[in-house]
């Protein structure tokens, strides 16, 4: 899918987005002026920016469930870039054990390295742009929601989906938790807010909270 907005400063963004993995997640690439950013790297991403001759500049990780980062270590190695998540990488919150049981078949997320813990920060600055950072456990405990305030985006992984919310019934959720910030934290953001999800289409926030049954 390929999508372009304006800025709010009338520089044209341009949004493409992958689809890979065993649970279809969604792999985020955005097209600023100077840089390009990869949000989340679910399996195949990496060869896909290849195929599209795609150099990245840095990835963000909205959360380490494996099905969102099954790519970053090739997509790190390949591009050289810096990864941005909430705390360095956990294979407590991969999931790749609980999963690889429940499965009867193991499976080992590739190990990389995170160059900025981003764990009680509330905005930082990358690719040329200052980021918004919006911390909501509940789906996960490291989830992250990042927002561009001056371009109007946000993209929220696996804590709201379209018409959704994030599972919480993983080790570490919390149906109370996820929702509560969800209200407290996003609820506060402009409804016209894009929500670029982990999984699904997009949406807005508006439409959201008018509409998501799960959050009425």
């Amino acid at each position: 899918m390929s999508t372009g907005f304006p800025h709010q400063q009338q520089v044209m963004l341009q949004l493409e987005t992958y689809t890979g993995g065993i649970v279809e997640t969604n792999g985020h690439l955005l097209r600023l002026p100077r840089f390009n950013l990869l949000v989340d790297a679910p399996q195949g991403v990496a060869r896909w920016l290849e195929s599209q001759n795609v150099k990245v500049d840095a990835l963000f990780l909205t959360h380490q469930h494996f099905d969102h980062v099954m790519d970053a270590a090739a997509v790190k190695e390949g591009h050289q870039c810096p990864v941005y998540a909430w705390t360095e990488f956990d294979r407590n919150l991969t999931l790749e054990r609980f999963f690889g049981a429940m499965a009867g078949s193991a499976f080992s997320v590739p190990e990389f390295t995170v160059d900025h813990v981003l764990k009680d920060m509330t905005e930082v600055e990358a690719v040329g742009q200052t980021w918004k950072l919006q911390h909501i456990p509940g789906h996960s405990p490291d989830s992250l929601c990042f927002w561009l305030e001056e371009a109007g985006v946000l993209f929220s992984g696996d804590v709201i989906f379209s018409g959704s919310l994030g599972r919480s019934d993983f080790p570490g959720g919390s149906h109370q938790q996820l929702v509560t910030g969800i209200r407290e934290k996003l609820w506060a953001l402009p409804a016209e807010t894009q929500v670029f999800s982990g999984h699904g289409p997009d949406t807005t926030l508006g439409e959201e909270r008018e509409t998501n049954p799960f959050l009425q």
